[in-house]
């Protein structure tokens, strides 16, 4: 009964009082994903058109970019014109924050939010309304491609999770929002057979997590031999998902994961379907490019750095914006019938590739998830290249390992890296986290 109480009273009346648009962009979003692709890019271009419009008249950082550009007015409504704007980096943003900010809004009145900092840049930004209302509804889109409808109960596996302060907060975690918590900076066979105690009483319908904390979790589960614990849905996001831990993860709780893939400057850029097979680009919200070493197209199939436009966002334009992750794209068609382009998959971000000596990179967490598929009695590692010579492993032990383990894990290192780098393998008993409660697999400090 609370569910759909939820779900057809409580979301409607809220949004109501709020004279939010969230449940009508949800609407919206749930047409849109069936529309023919040159129908999308349409809608993309309309959207892109205005941004940009918006941008070079209220956005200082901009207005100055299309200056640069001698672009006038006029010359904002194609492809090719919005392909010769330079690429915005995190630098830029950090140094000139204030400069990105659209002169129309004041900055106190905005929503406001900030990235950790993991690539060794931390962001403070800004959105409208609006956009925060859009990208709620984004991310309710995608929920419900993975199985969980508004008003259900979630297990959210996190950090630092957020703590309700005020009726207005209690009442809606209480009717709507009605998540427990199980917080990743404290997780531990004690937090976690709490968690599962909790579980059994309040029964949730879906997990939504970091992925390697729901991994974790996961171990815990058939460590104990749990087998009542069983969401409908299970949404990994926030960091990579490795394919050994999405196979323990539905092994675990008899169910699909839904890979989810976004960030904190412009919310959700790509999620799995109920087929799996890829990730499906946001497009009614986002441009997304996969580009070069000199800004070019690379082809399908090809890794590219991840560059994104956010269409939602005009209190804080961020157009052409590289969000330091490489990702392969693909002109393949789903199944499922949404003609919303594909993310193969993910390489990882730049600041987890690892150097050569002889020049070159490979991706770390690539590298990471193809030695714990192959070594067995390796729980967990980590990769941290503190210089071109030398490599940290910080390895976990897991229940099968044996004398033989760090021998076969050097030899694993060595079909990429050559006696010329130094391996040291350090006995940890588990794998760091950042603050944010993430997990970082591959760390390049040179």
């Amino acid at each position: 009964m609370i569910e759909k109480l939820s779900r057809h009273v409580f979301y409607p009346l809220w949004d109501l009082k709020d004279r939010s648009i969230r449940l009508a962009e949800l609407s919206a979003l749930d047409m849109q994903q069936w529309w023919p692709y040159d129908r999308l890019r349409e809608l993309q271009l309309n959207r892109l058109e205005l941004l940009l419009k918006y941008a070079r008249e209220h956005s200082p950082f901009y207005q100055q970019v299309f200056s640069e550009l001698r672009l006038a007015q006029g010359d904002l409504s194609t492809w090719e014109t919005f392909q010769r704007l330079p690429i915005t980096t995190k630098q830029d943003l950090r140094n000139q924050t204030n400069q990105f900010i659209s002169d129309e809004f004041d900055k106190q009145t905005l929503v406001t939010a900030k990235t950790g900092g993991s690539t060794g840049v931390s962001l403070n930004l800004f959105f409208d309304e609006k956009c925060q209302q859009r990208r709620n509804a984004a991310q309710m889109w995608a929920d419900k491609w993975a199985g969980w409808l508004p008003g259900e109960k979630k297990a959210a596996i996190w950090g630092n999770p957020p703590v309700a302060i005020g009726m207005k907060q209690r009442l809606r975690l209480k009717l709507m929002d009605r998540t427990i918590c199980l917080d990743t900076m404290n997780l531990n066979n004690q937090s976690m057979g709490d968690f599962v105690s909790r579980w059994r009483k309040e029964r949730p319908k879906a997990i939504f997590g970091h992925a390697h904390s729901i991994y974790l979790f996961a171990r815990y589960v058939l460590d104990k031999g749990l087998v009542d614990l069983r969401p409908k849905a299970i949404v990994a996001t926030s960091m990579m998902l490795l394919e050994h831990e999405r196979k323990i993860i539905e092994e675990a709780f008899g169910c699909k994961v839904t890979n989810r893939y976004g960030c904190e400057e412009v919310g959700l850029i790509a999620c799995e379907c109920e087929e799996h097979q890829g990730m499906h680009l946001n497009m009614p919200h986002l441009v997304v490019e996969f580009l070069d070493a000199n800004d070019q197209p690379v082809k399908p199939g090809e890794p590219g750095k991840i560059v994104v436009t956010d269409l939602n966002n005009f209190a804080m334009p961020l157009i052409r914006y590289r969000v330091e992750d490489v990702g392969v794209f693909s002109e393949k068609t789903c199944k499922c019938g949404r003609q919303l382009p594909i993310l193969d998959r993910l390489e990882g971000r730049v600041a987890d590739f690892l150097k050569l000596p002889e020049g070159g990179q490979v991706a770390g967490i690539s590298l990471v998830e193809r030695t714990l598929t192959k070594v067995p009695g390796i729980e967990q590692m980590q990769l941290v290249q503190t210089s071109l010579d030398e490599i940290v492993i910080n390895r976990v032990k897991g229940q099968d390992y044996s004398n033989q383990t760090d021998a076969m894990l050097v030899d694993a290192m060595r079909e990429v890296f050559s006696e010329s780098v130094s391996l040291i393998i350090k006995d940890v008993v588990k794998i760091p986290q950042e603050p944010s409660g993430k997990y970082r697999f591959s760390i390049c400090k040179v």
